[in-house]
């Protein structure tokens, strides 16, 4: 394989794992980014996204002289063979994608790309944004590849460099077989496609795993009223080989940077061909219906009203292992406690404030202190092992909403307190033969 000059434009949680994850396989790689404070704190070595050896990449490519970065997206392509865009697609409005940074950078590079580079879309985007970004460029130098990103938050590095496929999609099949020899050293399956057929696989995919979680969030209810075990459910499922032990967890729904305008992009994909894409509507009204069953339970936890109720949240990550907050759904279900009502109090092992509608302090032991219900919303193992009897002394309730099934019920027994779980079976249901 050999080493390729390659820029990266976006430095992001994509982006900056792709270009430190590119330059530990030997490219030489530029990493360019708008925000100037951002570029010079990692020219300093200084990681702000909480990834697993993210960090450690970052600095080494950089004292190997493999790594820098850069503002402004013409500096970095200056005479980059390939450019990988890794920018941010948001929803916009009506739920589709929002493509203004990649057209900007577009027009931005037009001029001042090298001959016969090639560019590459590693953010997720809707089918047809290939020939968006050749039309852009009006280069007919220039290819166009889509490679899309399947990195989990919190194993990003991992997912990167030891994935479960390659995908690359491109009308030029000789551009895209230069991008797939970008990933050789990695030895993963390679899938070749035409480009619609890349953009699509990211969607198709995501769409998939949220079904998949709110499917189990439903079969979930239906255990809490008919006396079934969630947990003896997807363990009795997950061994079929047609399904598979991942995204069979219930909790308080799903969200994350991807999931969330993933679906909502999808159905206006499907729309705009004349398509009404039903399964994913009720995917994503599902997904709210998981998140308002857990403020349910803290309501019922409170006596029936949350007007003025004291709650200590646990958890605002919308998962473990990362700080991030976007479309959580802890803070989806702490946003609708506020909206009824509710006083919150919450800790989260590595969100710093302020968040709004809340007292975000610094110990478990603070954000249980006088609450008259507790919930837990994001599974960090530092919750399984908390003092329960030193909670339980310092709550004014008994009951502790388990949102993620994360703890143990016996010793919140232990300790006198009401463990009140996800896909559980309620007290005095019976059960049918």
């Amino acid at each position: 394989m050999f080493a390729r000059r390659i820029a990266v434009v976006g430095t992001g949680y994509v982006g900056l794992t792709t270009g430190a994850c590119l330059a530990s396989l030997g490219h030489r790689v530029v990493c360019a980014d708008v925000d100037s404070l951002k570029v010079a704190r990692l020219r300093a070595g200084q990681v702000d996204i909480l990834e697993p050896g993210l960090a450690e990449l970052v600095a080494e490519g950089q004292a190997a002289g493999r790594l820098a970065f850069v503002v402004g997206a013409a500096a970095a392509v200056a005479d980059a063979e390939v450019v990988f865009f890794c920018l941010p697609t948001p929803m916009g409005a009506g739920g589709a994608a929002d493509l203004s940074a990649v057209d900007s950078v577009a027009a931005e590079i037009s001029e001042v790309l090298p001959y016969g580079a090639v560019i590459v879309t590693k953010s997720t985007v809707p089918v047809g944004t290939s020939g968006r970004v050749r039309a852009l460029l009006a280069r007919e130098d220039v290819a166009v590849v889509s490679n899309p990103e399947f990195l989990r938050e919190g194993t990003a590095v991992r997912d990167f460099l030891h994935p479960d496929r390659i995908v690359v999609g491109s009308d030029s099949p000789s551009a895209a077989e230069r991008v797939a020899a970008l990933f050789a050293k990695l030895g993963a399956p390679t899938v070749l496609m035409d480009a619609a057929s890349a953009e699509m696989v990211k969607y198709a995919a995501n769409c998939f795993l949220a079904m998949k979680l709110s499917y189990v969030n439903a079969v979930a209810e239906l255990c809490e009223l008919l006396g079934a075990d969630i947990e003896s459910v997807s363990e009795g499922m997950g061994y079929d080989k047609r399904i598979g032990q991942s995204f069979l967890r219930p909790g308080p729904g799903w969200g994350g940077s991807c999931l969330p305008k993933d679906t909502h992009a999808m159905v206006q994909i499907a729309e705009a061909v004349g398509v009404d894409f039903g399964l994913i509507r009720s995917t994503i009204e599902a997904n709210v219906r998981a998140q308002l069953r857990v403020v349910d339970k803290v309501r019922d936890a409170c006596g029936g009203s949350l007007a003025g109720a004291r709650i200590g949240v646990l958890g605002l990550a919308f998962k473990a292992g990362t700080n991030d907050l976007r479309d959580s759904p802890a803070l989806a279900v702490a946003e609708q406690l506020v909206l009824d009502g509710a006083d919150l109090t919450a800790f989260d092992p590595e969100v710093t404030g302020p968040v709004a509608g809340m007292l975000l302090v610094d110990d478990p032991y603070q954000a249980v202190k006088g609450a008259e219900a507790v919930v837990l919303l994001t599974d960090w193992p530092v919750f399984r092992t908390l003092d329960w009897v030193r909670v339980a002394e310092l709550m004014d309730g008994h009951v502790v909403v388990d949102a993620r099934n994360h703890l143990d019920a016996d010793a919140l027994g232990r300790a006198g307190l009401l463990h009140s779980g996800v896909g559980r079976a309620s007290p005095g249901v019976t059960q049918f033969s």
